[in-house]
């Protein structure tokens, strides 16, 4: 395909085009009114003056009858202008007047309407237009009262002249500025298949330009940037999950295989092989709870759960999973102080939000004791603030360093002082990818001392803003 006919194709030249015909009609029909209505305007002083004529004429007849009417018509005759007068006999001779010559049958024709005539003065045998009226006086004498429109016919000419030019100055330049539209457009749709022709070739860190000038094109570019820099993260995590399965994964199975062999090599009982197969039974359970772990995390940042939203309160939610963790609390020796605003309605996963909650209750309850061995106190507390609603977990540990916060809601991510303890490091990235579900965000702070955790969900019906958050990958 030719440049040009490329040009032709594009939605911007088309789109220029179609407006380039809707504003030639629409200048077409204006212009046509405007043409129409002068003419009109002037036909109207035509008769008009016609009118003041003959009222003149006939207050001369009723003063002095034929004679004194041809007296007059004959006066006004040789007046120059474009007033035009004629006296008859009922033969068509002519008794008074400028008109010299008429189409045959005019003379006879009573009423206003247009026609051809000469002038008596004329040497142009070329006849010219005008409106006359014709009147049939006693005794069968006519007279014709009118004016010459020539004028009326230059006027047309002159805007229809007008017209012409208008419609093809419209015409050039409306496609000049559609060329002009269609070029820039398609350029800088050529510089996006450029640079998306790089990115499928592999070359991921590829971006669209941005002009700056915030159109649908800039905004365009904008979003699939965006979209871009979230693939980039999947892609990041999905090599990043390849590693973290391959070390995290390669110690249980390896255990779990070591005590399947030691089970057949040194259990001589039914009570150890029993015990063998039970700790067996226990690492595929821990094995199972990983891979459920991270299917779950994966189907909502797909947002596969969508489906199973609804309304329900938070603040029951929140309640129920507390007065669960009480009693194991209590187990370890740790109260929990829980503090719930009642009527927090939320649209999105009843399920869902408790499991988060239980993932952060859980985590403090594992590393959120205190570092000088006092009584441990976790408080938990929901409530209303705007149009959000905010749950809180904090407890009175050693915290999370503040550049380790976004790192650790990463799957299998652990810190170093954590890995002593049972656990995955998926509790934290469930817990961020329930909130992104819920249009929300989940925020670590500092505790003074300990670790203040934030679960960020927008109130039922109210706006949720768009908030970039880190990639639990």
């Amino acid at each position: 395909m030719t440049g040009l006919g490329k040009l032709f194709r594009t939605t911007a030249f088309k789109l220029s085009f179609a407006y380039l015909v809707v504003f030639t009609l629409f200048a077409f029909v204006t212009l046509g009114y405007v043409a129409w209505s002068a003419e009109k305007v002037l036909t109207d002083q035509f008769v008009s003056t016609i009118e003041n004529e003959i009222d003149g004429l006939a207050q001369q007849y009723r003063i002095g009858g034929l004679r004194r009417l041809v007296n007059v018509v004959d006066r006004r005759s040789r007046t120059p202008g474009a007033s035009l007068y004629l006296v008859t006999t009922e033969l068509g001779e002519r008794v008074a007047g400028n008109v010299g010559a008429l189409p045959p049958g005019v003379i006879d024709r009573v009423g206003q309407f247009e026609t051809l005539y000469n002038r008596t003065d004329e040497t142009d045998t070329k006849p010219n237009l005008a409106l006359v009226r014709v009147y049939v006086l006693p005794g069968g004498f006519r007279l014709l009262v009118g004016r010459d429109i020539e004028e009326r016919i230059r006027l047309r000419d002159v805007i229809h002249k007008a017209i012409g030019y208008s419609l093809l100055f419209i015409g050039v330049l409306g496609c000049l500025g559609s060329w002009f539209i269609a070029r820039r457009v398609l350029k800088r749709v050529d510089d996006m298949t450029d640079i998306t022709r790089d990115i499928m070739a592999g070359d991921l860190d590829g971006r669209l330009k941005i002009a700056g000038t915030g159109d649908e094109l800039d905004r365009l570019a904008e979003n699939l940037n965006d979209m871009l820099d979230r693939i980039g993260e999947l892609m990041r995590g999905m090599r990043e999950v390849s590693d973290n399965i391959a070390h995290d994964l390669k110690t249980p199975l390896t255990r779990l295989r070591n005590k399947a062999d030691e089970a057949l090599r040194t259990a001589k009982t039914p009570d150890e092989l029993k015990a063998a197969l039970e700790a067996t039974i226990e690492e595929s359970d821990n094995l199972i709870r990983i891979f459920n772990a991270l299917l779950m995390i994966a189907r909502l940042e797909a947002g596969n759960a969508r489906e199973a939203l609804a309304d329900f309160d938070a603040a029951e939610a929140v309640q129920d999973v507390a007065e669960l963790y009480e009693a194991v609390a209590e187990e370890v020796g740790v109260s929990l102080d829980v503090s719930v605003e009642s009527g927090l309605p939320i649209h999105g996963s009843r399920e869902l939000l408790g499991q988060a909650m239980a993932n952060l209750l859980d985590n403090a309850l594992k590393y959120g004791a205190a570092s000088d061995g006092s009584a441990q106190t976790i408080a938990v507390s929901a409530q209303r603030i705007g149009q959000e609603v905010r749950i809180v977990v904090a407890d009175h540990g050693p915290g999370i360093p503040e550049e380790e916060r976004s790192h650790v809601l990463e799957r299998f991510v652990r810190l170093e002082s954590a890995r002593s303890r049972p656990g995955f490091g998926l509790g934290l990235s469930l817990a961020a990818a329930v909130a992104r579900l819920h249009e929300g965000r989940l925020l670590m702070e500092d505790n003074a001392p300990g670790l203040r955790v934030v679960l960020i969900l927008p109130l039922k019906d109210a706006p949720a803003a768009p908030v970039a958050l880190p990639s639990a990958a």
